[in-house]
């Protein structure tokens, strides 16, 4: 298992993050959410087909849609759970997102029914796994998402994730009041269900960062300590 920084972005991510269609509300937070390093350690290419886990508003999809060109394609995975708390902005948002590119569409189901309409080389989730553990979303039955979302790639296909450090040892504690998970557990969780951690990501990391602060606390924002992990499904 290798550490580290991630690679020099290729040309393809650098041109996505150069794109003019970009808002500026996303690349003002580029300086935080360091996305191309995350994009060029993460290996996703053009032709790729991707599913993007729990997609916000957009900030990532944008730039999964521009990597993977139009001989990719991005799928906006949207919880049937997110999308009720959201009182329907969630998928909506997806649904208008989706409008305005070809290689873009959406799918929702209950986190529990996670599947795609076909093999994937890369599930992406950012920041939401800690969510899966949390009564709104179920919880979801962590070991069967998993599991489905292994069955959902190719083989060799990637399962990239990020979230909020929480203290070690504190397992799920802090999900639903600080949004943060302990990264021993998500590994433990995701390999249970055949993966292996195939790499880890230290460009993310903040030492300053105790890990007792709610992720929203405005001297924390945007700036907690996050891990990066890159799963991979075996080829064989």
């Amino acid at each position: 298992m290798a550490a580290g920084a991630a690679p020099k972005a290729p040309a393809y991510v650098a041109h996505a993050l150069a794109d003019k269609g970009r808002p500026e509300a996303d690349t003002k937070l580029d300086e935080a959410r360091k996305p191309g390093e995350l994009l060029a350690f993460s290996g996703l290419k053009p032709g790729d087909k991707i599913a993007d886990i729990m997609p916000g508003r957009g900030y990532f999809s944008r730039l999964f849609a521009d990597v993977v060109g139009p001989k990719g394609h991005v799928f906006l995975w949207v919880p049937k759970e997110q999308d009720a708390i959201s009182k329907g902005t969630a998928l909506q948002g997806a649904n208008a997102f989706a409008a305005t590119f070809k290689n873009v569409s959406v799918v929702s189901a209950p986190i529990n029914d996670f599947s795609t309409p076909e093999k994937l080389d890369m599930a992406w989730l950012t920041l939401n796994y800690h969510d899966w553990h949390d009564p709104f979303m179920g919880p979801a039955d962590i070991a069967k998402v998993n599991k489905a979302v292994f069955n959902s790639l190719k083989p060799g296909g990637v399962f990239f994730v990020v979230d909020h450090v929480a203290e070690a040892g504190s397992g799920a504690r802090d999900t639903d009041t600080l949004h943060r998970i302990d990264p021993a557990l998500v590994k433990k969780e995701v390999e249970a269900a055949g993966f292996k951690l195939e790499a880890v990501s230290d460009v993310l990391r903040n030492p300053e960062d105790d890990h007792t602060k709610k992720v929203f606390d405005a001297s924390i924002r945007r700036h907690t300590d996050q891990f990066v992990f890159k799963f991979r499904k075996p080829r064989r």
